[in-house]
């Protein structure tokens, strides 16, 4: 029998030996009766510094059946067999389409490719090695690519960023994503760590091999190939045009083109997609030395080696908005996430070791289609435009971020000297005033949080915190409709997926939203006609 047993509390310094036992004491079965025991959640439970426990799931098998105590925190866990996914009978004259190698694409490919459906995936942007070269060119030259930058390219935007993979979302489907990101050369601590992470160095080498495991298996994956229309007829989806001249042919498509494909939503608009407006985030990104967010998480403990660097959460709620952190990077940078000429915008990003000098987050006020001053669908997507030029007009013209002292941002007054934060961000920057490039319902309330942020991370009001603008791209400004065949509304075989089509918040959910379409396709279509 399986048996799961939760809340074990452990001291800093506990051994595998010492979690055995107290599992064995818990559950009243000798730790030789143990066949198997497997770590499946490890958490951390700061709340009383300097007692800081490290808490646990564990799951364990025994051979034999016996009487548990009752006890919440134990649960004897029952197989309970998957359905089977039956294929449906519908003939696919093609292969299918995946538009997109973010998580909702590559999860997409990768499970139709282990099924048979040898996809095709599109992408606009460069293969990962090469994307990362022009990536670096443009922070340190100031010279965008259209194409290939921190939003588009092999592995999508999340590729720059902490590789984070909490999620809110309860999915049988997400064992299956953090296994696959496994699989294909993730850190084994990933399936059991509460808060998991890739990290962006390795998260490259893990985007390369899902690729090849893809092609292994009779997908074909093609770079710099942007899809440029839509073939659609009587509703339904007959194939793609890309980069302006090749026309390919399939009755089954995968969206999965990310929350900053602008270009690709006025195209999917005009071919009478339907999309709707959705709520996002937008602010900025403020740095602080990780030393004191490690010092006000864990007080005399942060410099134990179970620990690392240390992460926050907040968020204030107001009458009509929340301000909250997002995207949370212990010792990290700030990078230049430009997409589109003119514009600049930021995110965060951290290594695995994470072991940079300053944490960051995005902090972000709540904004909603009463904000985007249009009921045009695609209204939210020019509001981010606007602010994302704007912080372009403050950093110089030259896609210099414009960066701000907290105690200047409050003050609202242009910073003129830097005080003991040193800003990470990859490119260049130019100090300027914040509040110029933001809407002033939303600078107001980020400085009306700070005092109480402060009151929950000890220092993080300090004056020379930095500010770097701005941060729009939280998630999706739309969302494409889909019918309950996880269709875009009124065509046919046409499939939105992921954070783009306004379908999950993050790696995770992103993923799993790829899985759930390749089941679709799956028991709709038959795997061998078009072989």
């Amino acid at each position: 029998m399986k048996i799961i047993v939760y809340n074990l509390k452990m001291h800093l310094d506990y051994t595998i030996n010492d979690l055995k036992r107290i599992t064995s004491k818990k559950i009243g079965v000798s730790e030789r009766d143990f066949s198997s025991f497997k770590i499946i959640k490890e958490s951390i439970d700061a709340r009383k510094k300097p007692h800081i426990n490290i808490v646990y799931s564990v799951m364990v098998e025994i051979e034999k059946e016996i009487k548990l105590p009752l006890n919440n925190d134990i649960k004897v866990l029952e197989d309970v067999p998957q359905k089977p996914l039956v294929s449906g009978n519908l003939k696919l004259e093609k292969r299918p389409i995946v538009i997109g190698s973010g998580p909702a694409g590559l999860f997409a490919s990768l499970v139709l490719a282990q099924n048979g459906y040898k996809p095709l995936l599109l992408e606009r942007g460069e293969c990962v090695e090469k994307r990362s070269e022009i990536v670096n060119y443009f922070w340190a030259d100031g010279k965008l690519d259209g194409e290939t930058n921190v939003q588009f390219g092999e592995g999508g935007a999340g590729t720059f960023s902490d590789g984070k993979l909490t999620t809110r979302i309860n999915d049988r489907r997400s064992e299956i994503v953090l296994d696959e990101f496994y699989k294909s050369g993730a850190p084994e601590e990933i399936l059991f760590k509460a808060k998991p992470h890739i990290g962006s160095d390795i998260l490259k080498k893990v985007v390369y091999n899902m690729r090849k495991r893809i092609l292994d298996l009779g997908g074909e994956v093609r770079f710099n190939s942007k899809v440029t229309d839509f073939l659609i007829k009587d509703g339904k989806i007959t194939g793609v045009k890309v980069n302006d001249c090749e026309e390919i042919y399939s009755q089954v498509v995968v969206l999965a083109i990310g929350h900053s494909a602008r270009d690709t939503f006025e195209s999917l608009y005009n071919r009478g997609v339907k999309f709707i407006q959705k709520p996002f985030s937008i602010g900025v990104r403020i740095e602080h030395p990780q030393e004191l967010i490690n010092n006000a998480m864990y007080g005399e403990a942060k410099k134990h080696p179970r620990l690392g660097a240390a992460d926050y959460q907040i968020f204030k709620k107001f009458s009509k908005r929340t301000v909250y952190s997002f995207c949370m990077c212990p010792g990290g940078v700030v990078v230049g996430a430009a997409s589109e000429p003119d514009t600049v915008l930021t995110n965060g990003m951290s290594e695995f070791s994470r072991d940079k000098e300053n944490a960051n987050s995005a902090l972000v006020v709540s904004v909603g289609p009463d904000d985007f001053e249009s009921s045009h669908p695609l209204a939210g997507v020019e509001f981010q435009r606007k602010w994302e030029r704007l912080a372009f007009w403050c950093g110089g013209k030259n896609y210099s971020a414009p960066i701000q002292r907290l105690g200047d941002f409050i003050n609202d007054t242009t910073t003129k000297k830097l005080g003991s934060v040193k800003p990470s961000y990859t490119g260049k920057t130019e100090f300027s005033n914040i509040n110029l490039c933001l809407p002033s319902y939303v600078t107001n309330l980020l400085k009306k949080s700070i005092s109480f942020f402060d009151s929950k991370i000890n220092g993080f009001g300090m004056e020379d915190a930095i500010l770097t603008g701005v941060e729009t791209r939280t998630s999706s400004p739309v969302r494409i409709i889909r019918d309950e065949n996880l269709e875009a509304l009124g065509i046919s075989g046409l499939y939105p997926a992921g954070e783009g089509a306004g379908y999950a918040g993050g790696i995770v959910s992103a993923a799993v939203d790829g899985i759930k379409i390749a089941e679709k396709i799956m028991e709709t279509y038959s795997n061998e006609s078009f072989l």
